[in-house]
């Protein structure tokens, strides 16, 4: 008998929760000034650029999406003095390997 579609998906033979998302990946220099030198995973450094960022108040008050950079920041955005919070994680595949 045929398994049905639900219990097939519900095998192990399948991707794991979180897959690619959860491998630690090695942070660039610049980027580790940010978030630390060790590996993690690409959610965490993303966690951690968002905590750098609230502790040195570069979110644009008037436009929260905005991000403004100081020193380590432009190393990691390529020298720009802004970029989008949806910009953001384009310069951070850049810096994880």
């Amino acid at each position: 008998m045929a398994q049905s579609k639900s219990s097939a998906m519900n095998s192990s033979a399948g991707p794991k929760a979180g897959g690619a998302f959860m491998k630690p990946l090695h942070p660039s220099k610049e980027l580790a000034a940010v978030v630390g030198a060790e590996p993690l995973a690409r959610s965490e450094a993303v966690s951690r650029m968002w905590a750098y960022i609230k502790a040195h108040k570069l979110q644009n008050e008037s436009d929260k999406r905005e991000i403004v950079s100081d020193a380590k920041l432009a190393a990691i955005f390529d020298n720009k003095d802004k970029v989008s919070m949806f910009e953001m994680n384009k310069h951070l595949a850049r810096h994880l390997k």
